[in-house]
């Protein structure tokens, strides 16, 4: 497909989870339901939280919301996310199509602006009737934006305003390699602390001593380790990244070792002012945890 046979992307802005009485299935079915309208008008439909590139959520969001040709936004329900991304679209002053179901409310800072409703219950025969209307909007939209040097989505008809754009940079190869490198680590993080536990909760709710060093150079938490690892009374040492260069040392204590014994050796090493005792129960074996003053 050249770029020429290539459709312009249509954003879609809308709740995807469980908000009032409608369900992530509901969500569903209306994206269905929109993506046939745009597939109508002669568009490709995607959600601005989705891209090809591996980077950070909300920068894919903002640029999206800035690149797309034509965005359609869904406000029932009005989801705080949602609102505050047509705000965003706003205030860029590009072509936006607003929806809502036949349930939500206007509101007032939008309510200037038409919006195209549909049936919350999602009625065959008004769905239909509603696409019609919608693939109609997008294209005359589309063409008053691209046709008419005055054409305004909102911003100007309140007067004069600098709209605003969103800086761009040219990087080397290196650079730009580097940056995807820490996004996409940065990215595995999240993935791996999703889920019912988090990375550090997975790995330290077994431990016996657990020390938050907070954010730390990476060779103090290093030289920490190393000493802890030698002593006699402690086993299974460990370092954990709780998020983004914020960092808690693990340990459990032998059994022949009291962990009175073992506070005073982390004592001495991080610091007696860096040192909370949590006890977890009044026998010999507890948790520890330090927090850093700042």
């Amino acid at each position: 497909m050249t770029d020429m046979d290539k459709k312009k992307v249509c954003g879609i802005v809308m709740p995807i989870s469980s908000t009032d009485d409608c369900n992530e299935t509901h969500w569903s079915e209306v994206l269905n339901i929109l993506s046939d309208a745009i597939d109508e008008a002669g568009f490709e439909g995607n959600l601005v939280s989705n891209a090809d590139d591996v980077g950070i959520i909300h920068k894919r969001i903002i640029q999206n919301l800035y690149d797309n040709p034509i965005v359609v936004c869904d406000v029932s329900c009005k989801n705080p996310n949602v609102m505050f991304e047509l705000g965003l679209r706003l205030a860029f002053d590009k072509p936006t199509i607003i929806i809502k179901d036949d349930e939500t409310s206007y509101s007032f800072d939008t309510s200037a602006i038409e919006h195209l409703e549909y049936p919350r219950d999602l009625r065959f025969s008004q769905v239909v009737e509603f696409k019609k209307k919608l693939a109609d909007k997008i294209s005359a939209t589309y063409k008053k934006s691209t046709t008419d040097s005055n054409y305004t989505t909102f911003l100007k008809h309140f007067g004069e305003f600098k709209v605003a754009k969103i800086d761009q940079k040219e990087v080397s190869g290196q650079e730009y390699i580097l940056e995807e490198l820490k996004t996409l680590r940065r990215s595995i993080n999240r993935l791996d602390r999703s889920g019912g536990f988090s990375k550090y909760e997975r790995n330290n709710q077994d431990s016996d001593i657990d020390i938050c060093l907070g954010h730390r150079d990476s060779s103090d938490i290093k030289a920490y380790v190393s000493t802890l690892v030698d002593h006699p009374g402690l086993k299974n040492v460990g370092m954990v990244e709780v998020s983004d260069e914020h960092y808690h040392l693990v340990a459990n204590v032998k059994n022949d070792f009291s962990v009175e014994a073992a506070q005073d050796a982390i004592e001495s090493l991080v610091g007696k002012k860096m040192m909370r005792n949590r006890t977890k129960n009044t026998s010999v074996r507890g948790k520890l945890h330090g927090t850093p003053r700042i």
